[in-house]
């Protein structure tokens, strides 16, 4: 035997020698990578996530992928990333550990979501539109999209969000169009949209079919005109009432696109019938006609006209009521035009009634607006002036009425009578009391027939008059019948004759 052939052998079957324990470690790797490799890759892993979605660019889209977290590793470049149509209900704070600084675009539609935490958006800053329809939120909480201070556009409508806090959306100061449709609010978010706390650039908000019941009409009519533009709200269950009508009537004469467009979509409750609103005024509650309404103005005061456009930043240009245009009439009248596009006028006189006009331009729109004016023959000041005069003139009428009937009716009697007495001596013995009917001349005596003048008196026989027995004495009665004829006596050739007696009247 050759040593040599004995010594290759031996060193041939040398790896065989190696203890068995150290040759099952390459079998478990093999079998350690066979179970985990599928199931990092149904979590989005790095090693397969260009298998999972689909990459074009910067735009990564994993949609209807039946995802239930949101795959890791996704590029730093990503501006696009749509998870929509998928089954994640939870977005936590830790969905993506690397910054996507330059994510603009975040689509989590349709997947059911009933959880988002606070700091989901923390290391998404620069998002510009957020799609989180179609899920099924229930509340924003305080402050729940405080970290994408770039967003211009969220949709949050076809969820069931019945809960929005009033600072849910506080530090949004560049979002300009929300979308709350077809959830379960109740309430009115007023606070977007009125003066002091309005986000500055929102021009759309979408509250329609929702379960809203009253609207702030007082509030809703002091917007401008841009925002009253972009207000959809119908479809809500609104109590059906003259206000609501006046409302809407009067943004459709302006021809404001939420009016205009869904006209036959604002409905309210009567007498539990859903009816249109813009019906009201003819079918149901008789509400006055909505007309525009001229501006009042006095004598001297500083009147400001607003150009109220349905859109902004346009530029305004002013024509007078003689169709002069503002800015040509220099500094030197009356006429100023404000920073904001409004026109001023100081002091108003009465030659500044009228109809002024003003036109809104912009890149891609115009818009022309009429406002009349209606100045007062004088000052507000003098005006109340007069309406004091009167008042104190009447009131004075009044009292000087009053007076005179308390003299005339409620005045004491100067002397002291008893009830039963009777009347004084002496007025019993100067008066006599009597009625007298008295016949005038007939008309054949002014033709020359004669005729007698005929009276009839009754006399309350005096005392003086009556003798022992009761009866009249005639000797006093001829003397005061004596003295009655001399003084009724006329200058006529006709003689009256009278007759006097204690109770009953005789003719002669």
């Amino acid at each position: 035997m050759q040593r040599s052939g004995a010594t290759s052998d031996v060193l041939f079957f040398l790896p065989v020698r190696i203890p068995p324990e150290r040759l099952l470690l390459p079998s478990l790797w093999v079998l350690l990578s066979t179970i985990l490799l599928p199931l990092s890759g149904v979590k989005g892993s790095t090693l397969n996530f260009h298998t999972t979605c689909i990459c074009a660019s910067n735009i990564v889209s994993c949609s209807k992928k039946e995802l239930t977290v949101v795959p890791t590793g996704l590029p730093s470049y990503t501006a696009v990333l749509d998870l929509s149509y998928n089954s994640i209900t939870r977005l936590r704070a830790e969905w993506t550990v690397n910054k996507l600084e330059k994510l603009k675009t975040l689509l989590l539609n349709h997947n059911g979501m009933t959880f988002i935490s606070t700091e989901a958006f923390s290391n998404v800053p620069n998002v510009r539109y957020l799609d989180l329809s179609s899920n099924k939120l229930h509340i924003l909480e305080e402050c729940f999209f405080q970290d994408l201070q770039h967003l211009e556009v969220l949709l949050l409508y076809d969820n069931i969000i019945a809960q929005i806090d009033r600072s849910a959306f506080e530090g949004l100061n560049k979002l300009q169009k929300l979308y709350l449709s077809r959830n379960k609010v109740s309430r009115f978010p007023m606070e977007l949209v009125k003066e002091k706390t309005r986000l500055r650039e929102l021009t759309l908000l979408d509250i329609s079919s929702n379960n809203i019941k009253t609207l702030p009409v007082h509030e809703l009519k002091m917007l401008p005109a841009w925002i009253k533009n972009g207000l959809y709200f119908h479809n809500n269950p609104f109590t059906c009432d003259c206000e609501l009508y006046s409302l809407l009537a009067h943004w459709h004469i302006r021809r404001l696109n939420s009016a205009v467009d869904f006209k036959d979509e604002y409905t309210c409750i009567f007498q539990k019938m859903t009816v249109g609103v813009f019906e009201l005024s003819e079918n149901y509650l008789n509400c006055s006609t909505v007309k525009e309404t001229d501006i009042e103005a006095y004598l001297g005061d500083t009147l400001t006209i607003t150009c109220d456009t349905k859109n902004r930043g346009m530029t305004k240009m002013w024509t007078t009521p003689n169709n002069d245009s503002v800015a040509l009439l220099g500094n030197n009248h009356t006429y100023v035009i404000t920073n904001d596009g409004n026109l001023q006028i100081r002091p108003v006189r009465a030659e500044d009634s009228g109809i002024y006009t003003c036109f809104a331009v912009s890149d891609t729109l115009n818009e022309t607006l009429y406002v009349s004016v209606k100045v007062h023959n004088f000052t507000q000041h003098g005006g109340h002036e007069t309406l004091n005069t009167a008042y104190t003139t009447l009131v004075g009428c009044i009292a000087s009425v009053v007076l005179v009937l308390i003299y005339l009716y409620l005045t004491p009697c100067r002397c002291l009578c008893c009830r039963g007495d009777g009347k004084s001596k002496s007025q019993k013995e100067d008066s006599i009391h009597s009625s007298m009917l008295s016949a005038t001349p007939t008309h054949d005596l002014l033709t020359g027939k004669a005729g007698l003048s005929r009276h009839v008196a009754f006399i309350e026989p005096s005392k003086n008059l009556q003798g022992q027995n009761g009866k009249v004495n005639p000797a006093l009665v001829e003397e005061q019948e004596r003295k009655r004829e001399k003084d009724q006596r006329k200058k006529s050739d006709a003689e009256s004759i009278s007759s006097v007696f204690s109770d009953t009247p005789i003719v002669v």
